[in-house]
């Protein structure tokens, strides 16, 4: 098995620097148990980018249209778009803003903000089963390294975009 990766995944070596391929398998894994974990906990009946939309009105709920867009990279009729489905499923709504008459703020609905409830209950459960079945020093290790990870993340740039969505958006249509 000269020049597969370590663990047997059939991954070649020797692609670049020490940092490049541990980056790489970073990346892997972390492919590996986003899959795992939607397998395990379906976001049904939202779409990735609808669910991206919940969190930034749970985060900073009241936005408009514009803000939203921003936040996400994306151009407002896509973004329009993603409201509409969300407006449609009971967990948004669009109410007159304090600030403007022109504009339109956005906000969860009670069962908008249930199902993100629910949703990051049942993650939680299924990432602390996941857990549980490792080692107490590998659990600790993995803290420290996300710790590290976040801080390094937090000192590079601050992130004010979460992705572009104009292809997840046709897809989910």
């Amino acid at each position: 098995m000269t020049g597969q990766h370590p663990r047997g995944r059939g991954r070649p070596r020797g692609r670049g620097s020490p940092e490049a391929e541990t980056a790489g398998e970073v990346i892997e894994l972390l492919e590996i148990l986003w899959e795992h974990g939607r397998d395990a906990v379906s976001s049904s009946p939202v779409s990735a980018s609808q669910l991206r939309v919940l969190y930034c009105l749970d985060r900073d709920e009241g936005m408009n249209l514009r803000t939203l867009g921003e936040m996400l990279g994306s151009a407002p009729s896509s973004v329009s778009r993603l409201c509409d489905r969300l407006q449609a499923l009971g967990f948004l709504e669009r109410l007159p803003s304090q600030v403007s008459r022109r504009e339109l703020e956005l906000h969860l609905t009670h069962q908008g903000k249930k199902y993100l409830s629910d949703l990051r209950l049942r993650r939680e459960e299924a990432l602390t089963t996941t857990l549980a079945a490792m080692p107490p020093r590998a659990r600790n290790v993995l803290h420290e390294g996300l710790n590290a990870f976040r801080d390094a993340v937090e000192g590079a740039a601050p992130v004010h975009r979460l992705s572009a969505l104009d292809d997840l958006d046709d897809r989910s249509a």
